[in-house]
């Protein structure tokens, strides 16, 4: 099968540092590769393919909204490749693929965060060929689906091998913070979390541009931050993210918006490190209470769950992320929707 991966142009493909839909865009890419398909990555400047690479755009800060620029790149890219593959499956803006909505080509949307609806039933009205969408979360779906709309959940994965399974990790070991530094990813709760549990906590991830962010990481974290219970140590690459989650007692997740589904939880798993997080978008989907993790309503709740930390199954945790997670795995799950042409 010939392969086209869409992706925005905003972060290479793989990311260094923080970019979850491009690690796992280039994952995916590698496990086609071995099983025989061929792959082509449409993504922005510095990145790469295991196979065929098509560079556009500029990297820089998330755009929520694109230029007719972008777009005509985006056209003239796809009106020249489309003949020479089965599948379209485009990981960035949904506009993308309006102008080829009637070419009978297998097209997939992916979506790994909150559905604009309306969107979706617009395309609808417009009677889209071979078109099919897929979110991370069950979650995510919902957001989404429509009557008229053909929708699949397919998780996040990571690369298993990447990570060391540290069976042993202490149960008392610190806790683990990892992701963008935003109010809506609830850094706050976690160091309360650490404060009342007498918990060391390591908090790595990107202090966002946003000015407002900023300002709750000046004012509401950073006073807070002593290098000796509570610790910042910036943005991590692969070796420093093992090292962080793997010889964690646990992640900490306790998100205040509609969370997807973090690539953290699968990264976490592969380490053997249990996820304890707020029940908030798709988190609840990744976590079996009690084996690989909890889910907590709120700080109290999730402080009572860290004291429960020694209950859980660093081995189940594996176990979960080769089962459920790992880049060969949702490959398939993707392969398998690419064989489905949809009513």
């Amino acid at each position: 099968m010939k392969i086209l991966l869409l992706m925005d142009p905003f972060i290479p493909v793989p990311p260094e540092h923080y970019g979850g839909i491009e690690r796992v865009v280039y994952d995916i890419a590698e496990q086609y590769v071995k099983l025989g398909h061929t792959v082509t990555i449409v993504a922005g400047p510095n990145s790469k393919s295991p196979d065929r690479l098509i560079m556009y755009g500029q990297n820089g800060p998330l755009n929520p909204s694109v230029s007719f620029k972008l777009l005509a790149q985006v056209f003239f890219i796809l009106k020249k490749e489309i003949k020479q593959h089965d599948v379209i499956h485009n990981f960035g803006r949904l506009i993308f693929l309006a102008p080829f909505l009637k070419n009978k080509i297998r097209k997939v949307q992916t979506y790994m965060r909150y559905v604009n609806r309306r969107n979706i039933k617009w395309f609808d009205n417009l009677g889209p060929v071979n078109l099919s969408y897929t979110a991370v979360s069950n979650a995510i779906v919902n957001t989404g689906k429509t009557n008229n709309s053909h929708w699949h959940t397919v998780y996040n994965c990571t690369q298993i091998s990447r990570f060391e399974y540290k069976e042993n990790a202490s149960r008392d070991s610190y806790l683990a913070f990892l992701g963008r530094i935003e109010r809506c990813k609830g850094l706050h709760s976690a160091i309360s979390v650490a404060l009342q549990t007498d918990k060391k906590l390591i908090i790595a991830g990107n202090i966002s541009d946003l000015e407002h962010e900023r300002e709750y990481f000046e004012q509401e974290i950073k006073p807070l931050i002593d290098n000796k219970q509570i610790s910042y140590i910036g943005q991590v690459n692969d070796t420093q993210k093992n090292n962080l989650l793997g010889n964690a007692s646990a992640l900490l997740t306790p998100v205040e918006w509609f969370e997807p589904f973090p690539i953290i939880i699968p990264e976490a798993y592969a380490c053997g490190t249990p996820v304890l997080g707020f029940d908030n978008g798709g988190i609840a989907e990744g976590i079996n209470p009690g084996i690989t993790g909890f889910v907590s309503s709120n700080v109290a709740e999730m402080v009572k769950h860290v004291n429960q930390i020694g209950e859980l199954s660093r081995h189940a945790c594996r176990q979960k992320a080769e089962n459920d997670y790992s880049a060969k795995k949702i490959a398939n799950d993707y392969l398998s929707i690419y064989a489905i042409t949809p009513k």
